[in-house]
């Protein structure tokens, strides 16, 4: 199954979901009138597209209809090319740092799959060629260390962790110094959960990213907030604080298989100009993958 069938069935609620509704409205109303534009624009939202994105379909759809007539408008085809553009504008690769292990820290809060993520980051980037390491730094959470020891041992994939209740930033540093002797390619650094709220955790993980800065300048180089798709516009107040309190260089939508939310990787993307770097369909550890917004906007809106 390729990228773009899994994409359409994981978002197969949130698609069917914008499809009935569209098609309700285009048939319903030929001529677009006010009603019908108001129908959309709340159509569209209910998908958790976001205002501003929403809008912007919406004004497309209306100058369509004012230069072409009613005829030539095909509503899915304008908001597939509206969010593709938009999920394009700040599209980047994952960072690889020239000389030395790149730094990816895997940020979050509770139960989005941070953990899960890092290993399988950790696999595609095998599957690539390259070497990978990953630091067991949630030394909170009840088995969360053998989690990602379990991980590793299924996919190959080294692990440095520590006791439980030892400073996050001390096994980031340790790990940090195993991914410089090993001529690693890539330390992945799995932080434990945090609510967004909570200042002192938030303080918490600055001080880890100074530590390995210290140890690597420049680290971590790449900081991915992972994002659970089915929680919809609750995401982004997780986003714009997490943001605040580190920046962020990228997402990772997890969970986005069953979830009638999908519109939201659209709203974060578009409010906070973060790219989408990688999304998670499935359990399976080729179920995540480079986010691909051409095929993203044709699973929400292709029929």
């Amino acid at each position: 199954m390729g990228l773009l069938d899994k994409l359409k069935a994981g978002l197969q609620k949130t698609h069917g979901r914008l499809a009935h509704e569209i098609k309700r409205i285009v048939t319903g109303s030929p001529k677009l009138t006010g009603a019908s534009l108001e129908e959309l624009e709340a159509a569209l939202l209910g998908a958790d597209l976001g205002p501003a994105m929403t809008h912007q379909i919406v004004a497309a759809v209306k100058k369509a209809y004012e230069t072409q007539g009613s005829g030539g408008v095909d509503v899915f085809t304008i908001a597939s090319r509206e969010v593709e553009n938009g999920l394009s504008a700040n599209a980047s690769a994952l960072r690889k740092i020239p000389d030395g292990p790149t730094v990816l820290s895997i940020v979050g809060v509770n139960g989005t799959g941070k953990t899960t993520t890092s290993a399988k980051l950790a696999h595609l980037i095998q599957s690539r060629g390259q070497t990978a390491l990953l630091a067991a730094c949630d030394t909170f959470r009840a088995a969360a260390i053998e989690q990602l020891t379990l991980w590793g041992q299924r996919l190959n994939v080294p692990v440095v962790a520590g006791a439980y209740g030892a400073d996050p930033a001390a096994v980031a540093h340790d790990a940090a110094t195993a991914a410089l002797a090993r001529k690693t390619d890539y330390l992945l650094v799995d932080t434990a959960g945090r609510l967004h709220t909570k200042h002192n955790l938030m303080q918490e993980l600055q001080k880890l990213h100074r530590v390995m800065d210290k140890k690597l300048p420049g680290a971590p180089h790449e900081v991915l907030l992972v994002l659970d798709g089915s929680t919809g516009m609750n995401a982004l107040n997780q986003a714009r604080e997490f943001h605040k309190a580190v920046k962020l260089t990228g997402l990772v939508i997890t969970k986005l298989d069953g979830t009638s939310k999908g519109g939201m990787v659209v709203a974060i993307q578009k409010e906070l100009g973060l790219p989408i770097k990688f999304i998670g369909v499935g359990e399976q550890p080729d179920d995540l993958q480079p986010f691909d917004a051409k095929q993203f906007a044709a699973a929400l809106f292709e029929e």
